[in-house]
């Protein structure tokens, strides 16, 4: 990373380079580097979400979604705070039809927790994860919760893992 100093020391150094070309340069390097920093992002969330249910009952998934939603159009506003205009917002409105979900294994087995079924979502997640790295996408967040058991005769719980990507 020498080249962009020693660029930097012939021109701006060099009495033979007229004063208005060492404005240009400078000018047109702030213009540059003010564009690369301003540029909008956009980002994807994926969500994957492991059940702990025993014997295969539970559904695990990675889900992704694959049509645009807008927020603006399912947002309302609170003018005293109590008063709210959500009831106009239908619920089939906000779902979208078109996602992609890959199933994964449950943690649990008949025995007990399985180390196998771990092993291979882990797999199918890092793949996800490579995949939309080989699309241009960042993983730049991850964020995690979990639903436990609620103790004896529950057996209900899962995982939920969301990954955001930004590009």
């Amino acid at each position: 990373m020498k080249w962009p100093l020693l660029f930097c020391r012939k021109v701006f150094f060099n009495p033979k380079i007229n004063y208005y070309m060492k404005k240009l340069l400078l000018v047109s390097f702030i213009i540059l580097a003010s564009y690369t920093s301003i540029q909008a992002q956009e980002f994807k969330v994926i969500t994957v979400v492991e059940s702990i249910v025993p014997m295969g009952i539970g559904r695990s998934r990675i889900i992704e979604h694959q049509q645009p939603a807008d927020a603006a159009s399912h947002t309302t506003e609170r003018t005293d705070g109590k008063k709210s205009k959500q009831k106009d917002v239908k619920r089939g409105d906000i779902k979208i039809d078109n996602f992609s979900e890959t199933k994964l294994l449950n943690f649990y087995s008949a025995v007990g927790i399985n180390f196998q079924n771990i092993a291979s979502n882990d797999a199918l997640i890092s793949s996800k994860i490579n995949e939309m790295i080989h699309k241009g996408w960042k993983l730049t967040y991850v964020s995690s919760a979990v639903e436990s058991n609620a103790g004896k005769g529950d057996g209900k719980g899962l995982f939920i893992t969301r990954l955001y990507f930004s590009k």
